[in-house]
Order: C-alpha cells, then structure tokens, then sequence
C-alpha cells in the first residue's frame, strides 16, 4: 500500500481492513477472502474475508433495534447529527478523495467532486429535516379533520456500485438518516475501503453525539450477501445501484416480500445536437459526459445524436480533441482520463468494438490500449473511441460501460428524438439548440422519455437538489433531491372526529 493512500486511511480512522462493521463494533467476514486492486497499477490495497449471509443478519438485526430509538428522535435532531457528519468529511474531504482514486480509478478532480457531493446532500439533508411535511384535507364531513403524516420507513438496504463509492450510499444515508431510518449498507467489493472509512467517520460524529451507533452498518461480501439484505423482510426498503441484470434480480427478490425497490440502474445516454447549436458548448459538453470516469457512469454519454448538416465538422472536431486528452495515472493532476476499473471492462469493451464493426459500424478513433513510460505497469489505460453506426444496430441497444461513443446522423428533430427514446434504458438526455422551440419540444411530454432531461448541458453531472434516477429499464427510481425523502418514509392518513355526531363518508346511513 503507497504511503499516501496508507496515511490517508489513518487520518480516517482506518485501522483494519475488516467486512462487517455493525456501528463502531468491527469483524471479520466468515466469508472467502478477496483482495482488493487498485486500477492504477493493479497492485493489491486491501484483503479481507467477505461477509457472510448470517453477518448480514445479524447486522440487520442491530439496525432493526436501533430503529426503536433513532425513529423517535426529533427529525431537526436528526438533521443535526448529519449536519455534524457533513462538517466532518469537509474536514476529511482531501482524504477520502485520496481513497476514492485508489480504489475506483478516478482522476483527482472528479474524486474531489464526488466527496463534495456527499457534502451538498448533508446540507440538503439538513434543511429537510425541518420541511418533512405533511397536508391537511377538506373533508367533506363536518367537524372533522383529514390529515397526512410522513413517520420513519425502517432500516433500508442500499447496494452500491464501485463507480461513485460514496456519494450513491450519502444520497442514500443523509435523507434516510434524517427520515428516522437506520442504514445496512453493502457496497462494492471492489471499493471496500471507501466504505470503511465512511462508517468510521460517522461512527466519529455517532459517538459525540450519542447516536445508536447501529444506525449505519456496512457488510462487505458478494451477490449472496447482496441476495440475503434483498430477501430480509426486516428491511422495507432496498436502495441499489448497479447494472440492470442485478436490478432486475434485486426487484424480483423484493417484489416477492412485497418489499419497496429504488432502483438506479443502466443507463443508455444520448445528446442531441442541432444545426443551431453552439458547438463550442457542444464540444466541451459531448467530451465531458462520454469520457469523464472513462465512460464508467450510469449518465456517460453513450450515443451522439447529431444532424447531418454539421456531422462531418463536429466528428473531425472530436476527433482532434480525442487525440489530445491526457489519459494515464489519476493522481496526476493533468490526467483527464485514467483507467478502465479491470481486464474484464477493457475485455467488454473489445467486444463491443468488435460487435459494432461487425454490425457496419466503423471506429474513426480510439479503443486500442494506451501504453508508455507515463503509464502506470499493470492499469486498464484505453483511448475512448468514436464510432459511427446506424441508430437500429444492435450493440447501440446495450449500454457498454466503457468509454465508447457511437455517433447516428439525423435529418429531423422528430427522427432524432425517436433515435433517442428507442433504446431499453431511459436515464439521461440532453439536446444542444439555440432554438427554443426545439428545446421546448425536447423536454415536453412529446420529447425525451428519460429521467433527467437537459438543454445546452451534457448527460453527466446532476445536482443533488434535483430527484436522480429515471425510467424504463433504468429502474424508475429516485434518489437525491425534491421530494425523493419519501422513498424513505411511510405515509399515514389521519381522521380526527371532533363532533358529537358518526357521519359515514359518501352520505352512506347505516343506522343502528
């Protein structure tokens, strides 16, 4: 383990490498062991042994008991232990940045972007807890009252992926905190030490606060861990992130026990871009959102959409752009570009590649492995490509996880926004127009069918105070902002009788 990734981890209060941490009570998985490689150099930065199905349970049981307090604890009370935690990883943000990019590849930038995201949604969070409202109602009987109010869920289940390995759990955990529910949290293996040194910092504030400190709890363990928080009965709700195989197992499993399923699943992202575009915008734009995180987000964009007018101009511009991206080792602040997570993404990606040519596509730039003295021995380093195909190939159906952007030319708007809706997955779009009636056409009913809709910004980079997620195949849930905290809580509806008298609602008589 380097020195700084080591130091790091110290200042986090990252003592152990262990798999369960049930609050500030750590042990080891009775699982199998796994190592965990950092996609830098491929060099190992973590061993464990992985948690078991029974250590899930277990910890499962502790949030359920904590539930008992933590749900009758003012929510403004609530609000201020997260307040406190946001504090906490402001101070700790260089930190866990530093974790982010050893374990998930990430350039410098984007791992600081992400922990101060976790930081907004503390901020958010603070602020709702003091706006959990319900309604009143007219009711249509006299002297009574009719009335909704929002009380905590239970303990939730959230289940991240290695791509953003801790900002997805605070979305998840700032409102749920706030909303009077405990957190079981299975992140991904492969970015277990971001989730160690999550909990041991929210233990930190936990411990000064006189929180239950069963009010967070991580298990770090494999699909039967990921099968066993889905199946528990305990946990009505279940938060996962991840690709769309696994979210459609997740839902099954939790559909069985009439459980509630948030799901944020695969993304297939396309941009629009129109002869009245400021390409200039465009530029920046499509370059940013195809291969920030070298393609690994669920809004990377996937597919450009662009009108045969201007295709040729943009492509050639791309391409030049493309031959000049720094590409090589993330911790290297004038990397733009650093590796592919594993062999196994550069594998899919080759497939990809080679199905899309298969299909008449041709590679105007990129896909090879990118080498050289810069480059760190034993990381995934690939030039992104662009790829020019047809709009109904096959491979453009399927969201590969990979820096990879199939360009499609179009000659109406209304072709384009059906090139756009005619995929499986529906996260994120985007359509670059100085024409407002284009831009207005793009967001209606009668336009993008997707989650988040953007106009004149890319398909990556969403702000916490807007609801994240979106539909079709992509899960149709919602994390993050608006009114996404009632995911978390159960509604009840309340009759208050303060008359002397029984009246039925729908005049109905029914005397005795």
């Amino acid at each position: 383990m380097s020195n700084d990734l080591n130091e790091a981890l110290q200042r986090l209060g990252v003592f152990n490498q262990q798999a369960v941490a049930i609050g500030d009570s750590w042990m080891r998985g009775d699982a199998n062991s796994y190592v965990v490689h950092s996609p830098i150099d491929g060099q190992p930065i973590a061993e464990f042994s992985l948690a078991s199905p029974q250590q899930v349970s277990d910890a499962i049981d502790a949030a359920t008991n904590a539930f008992q307090h933590w749900r009758t604890v003012p929510a403004p009370v609530r609000g201020n232990f997260v307040r406190e935690f946001g504090n906490l990883l402001r101070a700790h943000k260089t930190d866990l940045a530093t974790v982010v990019t050893y374990e998930a590849g990430k350039i410098v930038q984007e791992s600081l972007g992400e922990v101060q995201e976790m930081i907004d949604i503390c901020d958010f969070a603070v602020g709702l807890s003091r706006q959990l409202y319900g309604r009143s109602i007219a009711s249509e009987r006299p002297n009574h009252r009719l009335a909704e109010q929002w009380h905590p869920l239970g303990p939730i289940g959230v289940i991240s992926a290695f791509n953003f390995p801790v900002a997805v759990w605070a979305w998840n955990a700032a409102v749920a905190f706030v909303c009077g529910d405990p957190v079981v949290w299975k992140p991904s293996e492969k970015t277990s030490l971001c989730a160690m040194a999550c909990q041991s910092l929210l233990m930190q504030v936990a411990k000064k606060h006189g929180v239950p400190s069963a009010v967070s709890s991580i298990v770090i363990g494999g699909v039967d861990a990921g099968q066993a928080l889905a199946s528990d009965s305990r946990l009505p709700l279940i938060s996962a992130t991840g690709s769309i195989p696994m979210g459609r197992a997740v839902a099954t499993t939790v559909a069985e026990r009439l459980g509630r399923s948030l799901l944020e699943l695969g993304g297939n992202n396309a941009m629009v871009v129109t002869p009245s575009a400021d390409l200039e915008l465009a530029i920046r734009a499509i370059v940013f959102s195809a291969v920030g995180t070298c393609g690994q987000r669920c809004t990377s964009l996937r597919r450009l959409i662009i009108h045969e007018s201007i295709a040729d101009s943009v492509v050639a511009r791309l391409t030049d752009v493309y031959r000049r991206l720094p590409i090589g080792d993330p911790r290297d602040e004038l990397t733009l570009i650093g590796p592919l997570i594993d062999g196994r993404s550069r594998d899919t990606m080759a497939a990809a590649l080679k199905a899309a040519v298969q299909q008449d596509g041709r590679v105007v730039y990129g896909g090879d492995a990118v080498t050289g003295d810069s480059i760190p021995d034993g990381g995934v380093y690939v030039q992104p490509a662009i790829v020019e195909i047809d709009a109904h190939a096959d491979i453009v159906q399927q969201e590969t996880f990979a820096p990879i952007l199939y360009v499609i030319r179009y000659s109406d708007l209304a072709d384009a926004i059906a090139i756009q809706n005619n995929v499986p997955q529906g996260l994120a779009s985007a359509i670059f127009t100085s024409n407002v009636r284009e831009a207005e056409l793009f967001c209606s009913a009668s336009g993008s069918d997707c989650g988040i809709v953007n106009v004149n910004i890319g398909t990556s980079g969403a702000e916490i105070g807007g609801a994240f997620g979106g539909e079709k195949e992509t899960g149709g849930g919602r994390e993050s902002g608006s009114d996404s905290w009632k995911a978390y809580m159960r509604r009840a509806t309340n009759t208050i009788n303060y008359s002397t008298e029984l009246p039925l609602a729908q005049g109905i008589k029914f005397d005795v």
